[in-house]
Protein backbone atom coordinates (compact mmCIF):
# COMPACT_ATOMS: atom_id res chain seq x y z
CA UNK A 1 0.00 0.00 0.00
CA UNK A 2 3.40 2.00 0.08
CA UNK A 3 3.51 2.55 -3.18
CA UNK A 4 0.31 4.39 -3.95
CA UNK A 5 1.09 7.69 -2.06
CA UNK A 6 4.34 7.11 -4.29
CA UNK A 7 2.46 6.84 -7.13
CA UNK A 8 0.38 10.01 -6.82
CA UNK A 9 3.39 12.40 -5.69
CA UNK A 10 4.83 10.93 -9.19
CA UNK A 11 2.57 11.41 -11.15
CA UNK A 12 1.40 15.07 -9.55
CA UNK A 13 5.27 16.06 -9.52
CA UNK A 14 5.31 14.57 -13.77
CA UNK A 15 1.81 17.01 -14.44
CA UNK A 16 3.47 19.89 -13.28
CA UNK A 17 6.67 19.60 -15.16
CA UNK A 18 4.41 19.00 -17.90
CA UNK A 19 2.20 22.03 -17.94
CA UNK A 20 5.19 25.12 -17.20
CA UNK A 21 4.68 28.12 -18.84
CA UNK A 22 7.11 28.96 -21.30
CA UNK A 23 8.85 32.09 -20.66
CA UNK A 24 8.15 35.70 -21.20
CA UNK A 25 10.65 36.11 -24.02
CA UNK A 26 8.82 33.24 -26.15
CA UNK A 27 6.51 34.67 -28.84
CA UNK A 28 4.05 32.51 -30.32
CA UNK A 29 5.14 31.82 -33.99
CA UNK A 30 1.58 29.19 -34.49
CA UNK A 31 0.05 25.99 -33.92
CA UNK A 32 0.17 22.31 -35.87
CA UNK A 33 -1.89 19.45 -36.19
CA UNK A 34 1.31 17.47 -36.34
CA UNK A 35 3.02 15.51 -32.92
CA UNK A 36 5.77 17.70 -31.75
CA UNK A 37 8.66 15.45 -32.54
CA UNK A 38 7.39 15.96 -36.16
CA UNK A 39 7.31 19.60 -36.22
CA UNK A 40 10.56 19.57 -34.37
CA UNK A 41 12.31 17.73 -36.97
CA UNK A 42 11.29 19.73 -39.53
CA UNK A 43 12.38 23.14 -37.61
CA UNK A 44 15.71 21.02 -37.29
CA UNK A 45 16.09 20.17 -40.73
CA UNK A 46 15.29 23.64 -42.30
CA UNK A 47 17.71 25.14 -40.16
CA UNK A 48 20.63 22.63 -40.66
CA UNK A 49 19.95 22.90 -45.04
CA UNK A 50 19.79 26.29 -44.99
CA UNK A 51 22.66 27.37 -42.76
CA UNK A 52 24.53 24.30 -43.30
CA UNK A 53 25.88 24.41 -39.44
CA UNK A 54 24.90 22.16 -36.59
CA UNK A 55 21.32 22.26 -35.26
CA UNK A 56 20.86 21.12 -31.48
CA UNK A 57 17.50 19.86 -30.66
CA UNK A 58 16.85 19.06 -27.19
CA UNK A 59 14.33 16.87 -25.25
CA UNK A 60 12.09 18.35 -22.68
CA UNK A 61 9.19 16.52 -22.23
CA UNK A 62 9.67 12.67 -22.12
CA UNK A 63 8.72 10.39 -25.52
CA UNK A 64 9.42 13.58 -27.40
CA UNK A 65 6.23 15.37 -26.30
CA UNK A 66 8.28 18.81 -25.83
CA UNK A 67 11.76 20.04 -27.36
CA UNK A 68 13.78 23.01 -28.03
CA UNK A 69 15.52 23.08 -31.47
CA UNK A 70 17.96 26.17 -31.33
CA UNK A 71 18.84 28.08 -33.85
CA UNK A 72 21.61 27.21 -36.21
CA UNK A 73 25.11 28.24 -34.00
CA UNK A 74 23.25 28.74 -30.59
CA UNK A 75 23.74 26.29 -27.60
CA UNK A 76 21.60 25.12 -24.65
CA UNK A 77 20.48 26.54 -22.47
CA UNK A 78 20.15 30.32 -22.84
CA UNK A 79 20.27 30.04 -27.19
CA UNK A 80 17.98 31.51 -29.44
CA UNK A 81 15.45 28.42 -30.04
CA UNK A 82 12.12 27.04 -31.44
CA UNK A 83 9.86 26.08 -28.60
CA UNK A 84 8.04 23.00 -29.44
CA UNK A 85 5.34 21.88 -26.64
CA UNK A 86 1.89 19.99 -26.73
CA UNK A 87 -1.14 22.32 -27.74
CA UNK A 88 -3.31 23.70 -25.16
CA UNK A 89 -6.60 23.94 -27.36
CA UNK A 90 -8.51 20.62 -28.86
CA UNK A 91 -8.08 21.15 -32.20
CA UNK A 92 -4.00 21.18 -32.33
CA UNK A 93 -1.64 18.89 -30.87
CA UNK A 94 1.38 21.26 -31.60
CA UNK A 95 1.94 24.58 -30.08
CA UNK A 96 5.40 26.52 -31.14
CA UNK A 97 7.30 29.64 -30.21
CA UNK A 98 10.60 31.00 -30.88
CA UNK A 99 12.79 31.80 -27.95
CA UNK A 100 15.04 34.96 -28.84
CA UNK A 101 18.24 34.94 -27.45
CA UNK A 102 20.59 38.45 -26.22
CA UNK A 103 23.55 36.97 -28.05
CA UNK A 104 21.53 35.67 -31.23
CA UNK A 105 23.20 37.36 -33.65
CA UNK A 106 20.97 37.17 -36.73
CA UNK A 107 18.57 34.57 -35.35
CA UNK A 108 15.02 36.22 -35.02
CA UNK A 109 13.07 37.19 -37.80
CA UNK A 110 14.86 34.98 -40.70
CA UNK A 111 14.49 31.80 -38.36
CA UNK A 112 10.91 32.16 -37.27
CA UNK A 113 9.65 32.55 -40.93
CA UNK A 114 11.40 29.04 -41.22
CA UNK A 115 9.23 27.56 -38.85
CA UNK A 116 5.82 28.67 -40.69
CA UNK A 117 5.96 25.70 -42.90
CA UNK A 118 6.61 23.09 -40.36
CA UNK A 119 3.43 23.84 -38.90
Amino acid sequence: MKLLPLLVVTVTVMSACANQPVSSDTRSVGQSQQPPAVVAQCIAQKWADQSQQRVISQVVLANNQAMDVYAPGQQPPNGAAAVVRPAWTANNKTWVGFRASGGAGGAGSDTTGDISPCL
